[in-house]
């Protein structure tokens, strides 16, 4: 299944609601949500820094992430970029795969 790593940032009233609810609650809601669309929750850590949260998530599909990513985006209590997630078998076969490409040219 398609891995993905969700990076959130929170935005104030969602930093406030992480403080009442506490981290482990926001896990369970990200775990729920994965499993309901086919998933799984892998990894979930706050961080701080440049970003608040990352996590890895398997869904079944890129079309599912985007439905996440949007659904959350949407909230206004956060935001989250995607990044698609492979593995060293992945990328062993990307090399089998010639691509044809011309750069362009002044």
């Amino acid at each position: 299944m398609p891995r993905f790593l969700l990076i959130a940032n929170y935005a104030p009233q969602g930093s406030k609601a992480i403080l009442a609810a506490g981290g482990t609650a926001r896990r369970s809601a990200v775990e729920k949500m994965c499993t309901e669309l086919g998933g799984r929750l892998e990894t979930f850590d706050f961080a701080f820094g440049s970003d608040d949260v990352y996590t890895i998530v398997e869904l079944p599909d890129s079309r599912t992430a985007a439905a996440v990513a949007l659904t959350v985006n949407s909230s206004g209590v956060a935001h989250v970029r995607t990044v698609v997630l492979m593995t060293p078998e992945e990328i062993d076969a990307v090399g089998q795969v010639h691509a044809n490409y011309q750069p362009p040219s002044a």
